[in-house]
């Protein structure tokens, strides 16, 4: 007995000391630039009664003083000689919230599991069309409040496009890797990647669907915690 609980204690001192040493990498990224006006969404009878305002799109999110959101953040490359599979403790959650997707970016691995729900009391359908081999197009109805539908991509991709065919404005985009470090910038532009990552050189990108990509190369040590921060810019016409 006492040998066993000396194992258990071994082990977790062992998990926390790999915890402990393993480097974080964190940021924000700001947008320069003036971008275009965001347009106003043109609801139907029905989604616009669900609005007591007017909402528009979301191409540039930026805060105050620059900072982007909806920039998917991620390793261009996982680090060398580890495989991962997704835990499988967290789903992650694609929601239909006043005939809008909501999040709007977001991310999983590769073969995780993620449910996608419907919370509105009408119907919506989930058209995803991704464009890399080994990920497969699918279009499923929603028609009852509360409805879920569970789905996973077996194939990396940056980003894949989900759209509902009954109300053209809805979209949303997710990104699929093959490793845990990933991260989607908050309303103010920062990023958090896991904090466990194994000491190494790695290349970071940033990722906007309008302000386009950046990527900085960078190298951490064990128990590193180093920021990285990166500009975009607005894309002219």
């Amino acid at each position: 007995m006492k040998r066993h609980a000396l194992l258990v204690c071994a082990t977790a001192a062992s998990a926390a000391l790999q915890l402990a040493s393993a480097a974080e990498i964190s940021g924000k990224v700001t947008l320069k630039g003036t971008p275009p006006p965001e347009k106003t969404i043109e609801f139907d009878a029905i989604c616009g009664k669900l609005h007591d305002k007017p909402v528009t799109t979301r191409h540039y999110q930026v805060a105050a003083d620059g900072g982007l959101a909806n920039v998917f953040v991620y390793l261009k490359e996982g680090p060398a000689g580890k495989t991962y599979t997704p835990a499988g403790d967290k789903v992650p959650e694609l929601d239909q919230i006043n005939c809008l997707y909501e999040p709007y970016v977001l991310g999983v691995m590769c073969n995780q599991k993620f449910i996608i729900k419907n919370s509105d009391a009408l119907m919506h359908n989930v058209h995803a069309t991704p464009k890399v081999t080994g990920n497969k197009e699918f279009n499923v109805g929603q028609p009852v409040q509360g409805m879920t539908i569970e789905k996973s991509f077996p194939s990396r991709e940056v980003l894949v496009r989900f759209k509902c065919d009954v109300h053209p404005w809805m979209f949303a985009y997710m990104g699929v890797m093959d490793h845990p470090y990933f991260a989607v910038t908050d309303k103010d532009g920062k990023f958090k990647l896991p904090g466990d990552l194994p000491a190494g050189k790695y290349t970071v990108v940033a990722y906007h669907l309008k302000a386009g990509e950046a990527s900085q190369e960078i190298t951490v040590g064990e128990s590193d915690k180093k920021e990285l921060n990166f500009t975009l810019q607005v894309k002219t016409q």
